[in-house]
């Protein structure tokens, strides 16, 4: 099959070598996509197993058009049969980036409108169209005049990972917190630590990520279950063997909040996931924190404009720096924020930039080296 499972901006690499780690085939990376080939079994496992996938897609038709109707005309070519009955209920996700049509929503109601008029043609009955909770998924994506029909595998996007019990005032995504801890290229063998965790989600993905936890091993359902070919002995086999893998996380990861009711959520959210003994949360002031060890991993992502307000982000991110420069030496640190006048403050020389989106929210994920003493220092005594 040719499969796309769909991310976030800026994570398109981190997925793709996670297929490759899956055994997918043919990986290629586009714009907030990865296409891959694979059969029945990957098709399972990558729903299951992938961190920084937001659905896995099955292409079904591809086709060019020249006007609407086009549209609607090809997809009374579909055999549809293959996919639903008229029992079936069924839903549209329409991408649509063409002048042929005003809105996404006017192509998605063509293809429904073929999908309904495609049955009661052969059967006289029509399925139902069901927004909330569909049996069937069908993902249209039109590029100017190439038409792409696939059917979303996952139905539910996959950062709805199912441990999550509570959310804060601004909750990371999922995905985007995976995606993170995998870009700072954290080994699991030294301290993870976030000073500023919210409801918890990153301190959870790294403990997921550290004990190789599928992170699809909450979740209910996945929208593949509900297919005519669904194979559940297959899947069931596909799931023992991701579990098999799960071993304990070798190094700690401590978390953090100056919030009493942050701390309070996050400790729900780890309990949920089963990681109480892999994770230490508790109430404290980011400015009293000093390294564990001497060496770890810091990621953070501190409170900025656009979703939480603070008096001052300037002093804020310039205290952030001082702190992470004078108690965190020999570590790591990665901050991710939509605030990048306020970034500038943070006084550290930044090693590397990511451009990721959390949420509609564009922001700059920033690396900074904290050496022991100067950076010169540092590297006079590297060898």
């Amino acid at each position: 099959m040719i499969l796309t499972a769909k991310t976030l901006y800026g994570l398109e690499k981190v997925l793709s070598r996670e297929l490759a780690a899956l055994g997918a085939e043919n990986i290629q990376a586009v714009n907030r996509a990865v296409t891959f080939e694979g059969d029945r079994y990957m098709l399972y496992k990558s729903n299951y197993c992938l961190r920084t996938a937001l659905s896995v897609l099955v292409q079904i038709a591809v086709f060019r058009i020249r006007s609407a109707n086009d549209l609607y005309r090809r997809c009374m070519k579909i055999d549809w049969s293959l996919y639903l009955d008229s029992r079936s209920t069924f839903a549209v996700s329409a991408v649509v980036n063409s002048p042929l049509f005003r809105h996404s929503g006017f192509a998605g109601l063509r293809l429904k409108d073929a999908v309904a008029d495609w049955f009661r043609s052969r059967t006289g009955n029509r399925p139902s169209v069901d927004s909330d909770n569909p049996d069937i998924l069908i993902n249209l994506h039109i590029s100017n005049d190439l038409v792409t029909v696939s059917l979303d595998s996952s139905t539910q996007p996959l950062f709805k990972r199912g441990y999550r019990q509570q959310q804060g005032t601004a909750p990371m995504n999922e995905i985007l917190a995976a995606g993170i801890i995998m870009i700072s290229g954290w080994n699991s063998r030294v301290p993870l630590i976030d000073p500023m965790c919210g409801s918890g989600t990153i301190p959870v993905e790294a403990a997921l990520i550290a004990s190789n936890t599928p992170p699809g091993k909450f979740r209910k359902r996945f929208g593949f279950q509900k297919w005519s070919d669904y194979d559940k002995d297959m899947f069931i086999t596909m799931k023992d063997e991701a579990e098999s893998l799960i071993k304990p996380c070798e190094g700690m990861i401590f978390c953090s909040d100056i919030s009493g009711d942050a701390v309070e959520l996050s400790n729900a959210n780890i309990r949920s996931a089963g990681l109480t003994d892999m994770i230490d949360c508790r109430v404290e002031d980011f400015r009293n924190l000093k390294a564990p060890s001497a060496e770890g991993v810091v990621i953070m992502n501190p409170p900025y404009g656009q979703r939480i307000r603070t008096d001052d982000s300037n002093e804020f991110y310039g205290m952030i720096g001082t702190v992470l420069k004078h108690g965190f030496p020999g570590f790591d640190a990665w901050i991710i924020s939509s605030d990048r006048e306020a970034l500038k403050h943070v006084g550290l020389k930044p090693s590397a930039k990511t451009t990721l989106f959390n949420g509609a929210l564009e922001c700059l994920l920033v690396n900074y080296k904290l050496y022991r003493g100067s950076k010169k220092h540092f590297k006079d005594n590297l060898f």
